[in-house]
Order: structure tokens, then sequence, then C-alpha cells
């Protein structure tokens, strides 16, 4: 049986559109929450390793602006923003020449004193957990830890782990050290 030229097309069509690899945004270092002065790199990552895809950002003085346009130095797929500002705390992310696009980091920049770090990719149940409570030239401070606005606890070296996270432990987190206050962080899990 001949097929037409239309059949083959439709064919090699139906085949692309099924290997469509996504990407994955990854942050280096992995905190969503930063110390104004950091330098950072952002990195559009693909199975097969092939180029294509363009990070880009929201904050609240631009919308889905690309790196190069005005922030950060872009390198094929990936993104070095050399002193972090807190205009730069926003949403960024991954996007395809055809549209698709990767998992979003939102990322908070901070001039005050404390930070607290997390991981930024997404956490699954099960996970362990570690989140740091720090200074700027610290990271083994007593810091006392909170969710939802209550106390969970203080930890003595500033950094806390919550073994096998579930949705119980999803909410907003902050950190203290001494009477400095870590900008507050939502994190929730994935099944």
């Amino acid at each position: 049986m001949r097929r037409t030229s239309l059949q083959w097309l439709i064919f090699l069509t139906f085949l692309l559109s099924g290997t469509t690899n996504q990407a994955r945004l990854t942050l280096s270092p992995s905190s969503s929450q930063m110390f104004e002065g950091q330098s950072v790199s952002l990195s559009c990552e693909e199975d097969d390793g092939s180029a294509g895809w363009t990070l880009r950002r929201n904050i609240t003085d631009e919308t889905r602006t690309q790196c190069g346009a005005g922030w950060g130095r872009s390198d094929g797929s990936s993104c070095n923003i050399s002193l972090m500002i807190a205009r730069h705390s926003g949403v960024y992310w991954c996007e395809s020449r055809e549209g698709a696009t990767s998992n979003t980091i939102t990322v908070t920049v901070t001039g005050g004193p404390v930070i607290l770090q997390s991981p930024v990719l997404p956490v699954m149940e099960g996970d362990d957990v570690t989140l740091l409570c720090r200074t700027k030239t610290s990271s083994s401070l007593p810091a006392d830890f909170y969710k939802d606005g209550t106390l969970i606890r203080t930890e003595p070296a500033g950094h806390m782990t919550l073994y096998h996270v579930s949705r119980s432990d999803e909410g907003l987190y902050k950190c203290l050290i001494s009477s400095d206050e870590s900008p507050s962080q939502l994190a929730h899990c994935h099944r």
C-alpha cells in the first residue's frame, strides 16, 4: 500500500510531537532565598542535551523577559547573574521556541540579615528536607523555625530536617536568628 505525501507528513508530525523533550530548570547554588550580592547560574537542562530553550522570568516590574535582555549573561541554555539584587526576586522558567515550558523556580533576594535556605527542586512526598537558617557570615547559629506563624522548634546549629515529608508539612516557613527574621517561604510537596 502506497502512502501519499500528506499521509507521510501526518505520520512524521505525529512521531515528532511524541518525542518533544521537556527541559528542567536548575539553580546553582540551589536555594530559593539568597542575599543581595550573590551570583547565581540558572540552566535549562534536557535529557538529550539539545539546545533551543530560553530562560525567562517574571518580576514585579517586568513580565516574561528573557536572559540577556537587560539582565543576566546568556550562555547557550544557561544564564549567569553575577550580582543578585532585591528586584531580581520573581519566578524563573525555561521556554522552548514552540512555547513548551519547564518547571518554575521562585527566587527571593533579600538585603536583610537572615535567609531560610531550602531546596528549589520539587519536593516529593517521603523525601527528607533540610532547612538552613543563616546570616551573611554564618550558617551555624542557633535559630528558631516557624511554620504558619507557630514556633516548630529551636535548633542550636541553625538547621532543621523534616523527615519523610507529607502534605501535612506544607505551609509558610520562616526562621529567626536573634531578633532577625528571614523572608517567609511557601513549601509544598508533590505526590
